[in-house]
């Protein structure tokens, strides 16, 4: 596991030694500069060209990688490579990798659990960060954002670190009717908890799972239920939150009490709230960047770690999203 460094940004400068070495390692028009900034955008990672290097100023472990990527181009158009896109590129794979290599398996689980992309090693980098008090995780389905979310919690409960591991989705119907179901409130909301559980069963295993939801150190609940409460010594994960409104959003988060951290997981493009209604959780991350002790992580569908079928599907989709009328697009969701 890579250290863990304070959510404050930092600032490195990586040292050159003369004008035309400085050239090559900003690339063209400084296009080397700028994919780095994009392949390190969740480390809020930025890179300028000043008189004795390259400025990078960013979260410690993206300036890390950055000047990892920076010293390994070099090496390779020194050493008689000759200077380009690709092989700039290959560096940042590379200080990427290595940085995977680093992160070792979440401890106190069931099964392993480890980062399978270099999107995933930045988000967990960020979930095992005890100063980051809120961290988004935003991304389409399968890039792993609330099992990782679900699993770090789990870690901290079964470490003793917290006493409870809360975790609620909006009860939002998706086309189906809640009306139409058997049962009282607590049955009707119950299969949108499915995926929660089957989560927590496979990192607890079944026994475990029973006994510390008896002992109440687990509780899944719809989100409405978290109105009124202060959440003390707690992990709380907020899923499928694109759902919320923004109050209900603005509930949840002030819920946090002491020695409790929190993760908020959704995917924007995947909206089920009624015709016209703002999504918290976009809201939320435009009014939250920033903010001292939040991080806001963004994977996507380079960090798809189901069937390989469901990145091409990923795809299929936004390219059609980008081709239709944004009333097609609202009618569609």
């Amino acid at each position: 596991m890579p250290p863990r460094s304070p959510a404050s940004p930092i600032s490195r400068i990586f040292a050159v030694s003369d004008t035309e070495t400085l050239q090559t390692l900003c690339g063209p028009h400084h296009r080397n500069l700028e994919r780095l900034e994009q392949r390190l955008e969740d480390y809020q990672l930025r890179a300028e060209s000043q008189g004795g290097g390259v400025m990078l100023f960013g979260l410690a472990e993206g300036v890390s990688i950055a000047e990892f990527a920076l010293g390994a181009y070099l090496q390779k158009v020194t050493s008689g490579t000759a200077p380009g896109e690709l092989e700039f590129d290959g560096a940042i794979n590379g200080a990427l990798s290595r940085l995977m290599q680093s992160a070792g398996p979440i401890k106190g689980l069931k099964v392993k659990v480890q980062a399978q992309t270099a999107g995933q090693t930045a988000y967990l980098s960020a979930l095992q960060n005890e100063e980051a008090g809120l961290v988004f995780g935003v991304g389409p389905a399968g890039t792993g954002k609330t099992f990782l979310a679900v699993a770090i919690g789990a870690a901290e409960l079964a470490t003793g670190r917290r006493d409870r591991l809360i975790v609620a989705r909006p009860a939002v119907e998706a086309g189906e009717k809640l009306g139409f179901l058997p049962g009282d409130l607590e049955d009707k909301v119950d299969p949108y908890m499915l995926p929660i559980w089957d989560s927590l069963r496979e990192l607890f295993g079944q026994e475990q799972l029973d006994r510390r939801r008896l002992r109440g150190e687990i509780e899944v609940a719809p989100l409405a239920f978290m109105r009124g409460r202060t959440l003390k010594n707690a992990f709380v994960i907020i899923d499928e939150a694109q759902n919320a409104t923004i109050p209900q959003m603005k509930m949840v988060l002030t819920r946090l009490g002491r020695n409790s951290r929190m993760v908020v997981t959704g995917d924007p493009s995947q909206v089920d709230l009624p015709s016209k209604q703002p999504s918290g959780l976009r809201h939320a991350l435009n009014i939250l960047k920033g903010v001292d002790g939040v991080r806001q992580m963004y994977l996507s569908r380079s960090d798809v770690v189901r069937h390989d079928l469901v990145s091409r599907i990923v795809d299929a989709y936004d390219k059609a999203e980008k081709q239709s009328p944004p009333d097609e697009q609202a009618n569609d969701r």
